[in-house]
């Protein structure tokens, strides 16, 4: 269409500009030459007139009809309107709410015919654009899964300096949609002891003196099509001789809009167990994670290849039963199918099997409540647990069993979520039966009661400021056959401050006190430690658990 009235205009516009050549011609004095024509007359030059000015009524119509057809091309690709074509593929970037409309000219970027994932689905409501934090609404994703669509509770608003500088990177608009993060986690430690990763259980606390970059979070999520969304997390650390190490911490897609309150999630995933397991380290409230965490669940936390399937009672406060399955294999299933280091677990050499069965499989039941007290308060309680195997010997099983509870307040004149007290209390025991080993030559078997508990308590005095005090204890059955330093029973004290400039950097002064008791191997020591930890955000990162 374009084309046939760019053609018509060309031959009307050479046909007016032959005419006004010509009219000049006919009406001004000839030059002096002899020529045979016969003269114009002046009933010649009034017609002539007459068709230029219907020439040009004609061109000013046709005109007007080009930019009425552009401005009908620009409403249908704006609204969708039928009977115009159509082009199916998204805005390829949705970045902030004012970002200009890509002209009809511009080239497609994502050629694709396959309606799941370019189209929304038939009756769904229009996205509006990402705002600061960069997630769209929550009810495109009907998900139950409180670890995903719940925000963190102590969150500052984002309306300070630096909130335009932290918009999220977004790909695709409405459902079909793709947020992108970084997160930095980086600490400077002091210890009097020289073996600081002796006395740090965790795999992302910090591990030597100076400086220490054991979390660089690299964060995806978005609409898989209608059905689903995926989740991603991949995790770069420096070890003490830096190194990168590279790891998929979590990999996960999980339903949207299954009925009855129901939704399945499937790929590589934290448990969920207790409070802590299931957040990663860029949201908890101290630098390190509690001993009892790092020792029963691992350096690396208890998460695996497998499903979970979780369903939300119909009653009138929260409640939900979450019910799970993962390999338990390796480091991240620590008290269960565990090699070890160099074949050992416990000084029993591992037998480092493959899974023979679903008694292989680690299963992971949690069944937890919530309810307001009062308009100010909220309490949420939980039970979990997880029943495995053991690679210590053929038929050497695992059970950890844990309780945990959370208090918050929450002013009622309170601003960007401050002023807060938050209390989180966890508990765990474990039955560990240690065999043999994959032969006879170790002379004893033993079944380990092992039992540990943290309590913390936050105080958000002021906006974006939070100190916190947190207790461990760890109590390990004392044995005459190993001396595992992860076996020696131990407290902790830690206090610190915390400031939030806004939601997305934070910086965090920590000190430490160790108490590691003597057992029959080892002798009693104390550590004291200091930890300055700090963080950034770019882009919109995934909302975690209340």
């Amino acid at each position: 269409m374009k084309k046939t009235i760019f053609v018509v205009l060309v031959v009307l516009s050479a046909t007016i500009q032959s005419a006004q050549v010509a009219t000049p011609g006919a009406s001004s004095s000839p030059a002096p030459t002899v020529s045979n024509a016969t003269p114009a007359t002046a009933a010649d030059v009034e017609a002539l007139r007459e068709q230029v000015q219907s020439l040009t009524e004609t061109v000013k119509a046709l005109q007007q009809q080009l930019k009425d057809q552009q401005a009908a091309l620009e409403k249908a690709k704006l609204t969708g309107e039928s009977g115009l074509p159509e082009n199916p593929e998204p805005s390829p970037i949705a970045g902030a709410e004012n970002s200009p409309v890509p002209t009809a000219s511009g080239p497609s970027r994502f050629p694709t015919e396959d309606t799941s994932v370019v189209s929304s689905p038939p009756g769904a409501a229009p996205s509006p654009g990402p705002g600061v934090a960069g997630t769209p609404p929550s009810e495109a994703f009907p998900t139950s899964d409180t670890s995903v669509v719940t925000s963190a509770p102590e969150t500052i608003s984002s309306t300070g300096a630096g909130a335009s500088l932290t918009q999220p990177i977004t790909i695709g608009g409405g459902r079909n949609y793709m947020n992108i993060s970084l997160d930095g986690l980086f600490a400077l430690a002091y210890s009097s002891a020289a073996d600081l990763h002796n006395i740090e259980v965790g795999d992302h606390d910090p591990q030597q003196r100076g400086f220490n970059a054991r979390n660089v979070e690299l964060a995806f999520d978005g609409a898989v099509d209608p059905y689903f969304e995926g989740f991603a997390n991949i995790v770069f650390k420096l070890d003490n001789d830096n190194e990168t190490e590279v790891e998929v911490e979590e990999a996960f897609m999980q339903t949207t809009s299954l009925p009855f309150n129901l939704q399945l999630k499937g790929g590589q995933f934290f448990a969920a167990f207790g409070r802590l397991n299931p957040m990663h380290p860029h949201v908890w409230e101290f630098v390190d994670a509690p001993l009892v965490n790092g020792l029963f669940l691992g350096p690396d936390g208890l998460r695996g290849v497998g499903a979970q399937g979780s369903w939300t009672l119909p009653l009138p406060w929260y409640s939900q039963l979450i019910f799970a399955s993962q390999n338990g294999r390796g480091s991240t299933g620590f008290s269960f199918r565990n090699p070890g280091e160099n074949g050992m677990f416990f000084d029993r050499i591992t037998t480092d099997r493959e899974a023979r069965g679903l008694q292989d499989f680690v299963w992971i039941p949690r069944f937890e409540n919530s309810f307001n007290l009062s308009d100010t308060q909220t309490v949420l309680a939980g039970v979990s647990g997880a029943f495995g195997s053991n690679e210590t010997g053929a038929t050497s099983r695992t059970q950890i069993y844990g309780a945990d509870l959370l208090y918050k307040w929450k002013s009622s004149h309170a601003e960007g979520g401050f002023p807060f007290v938050k209390w989180q209390t966890e508990f765990m025991y474990r039955r560990f039966q240690a065999g043999h080993g994959a032969n006879d030559s170790f002379p004893v078997a033993e079944t380990f009661h092992d039992w540990g508990l943290y309590s913390q308590v936050l105080w958000g005095f002021k906006k974006g400021w939070v100190a916190g005090i947190r207790g461990d204890y760890v109590h390990m059955q004392d044995s005459m056959f190993t001396d595992d330093l992860d076996r020696q029973s131990r407290w902790r004290l830690s206090a610190n401050i915390t400031w939030y400039p806004t939601e997305f950097s934070k910086i965090r002064l920590q000190y430490n006190q160790d108490f590691l008791e003597e057992n029959f191997f080892l002798s009693a020591r104390e550590v004291e430690s200091v930890f300055l930890q700090w963080e950034f955000i770019l882009g919109s990162h995934g909302a975690h658990k209340f």
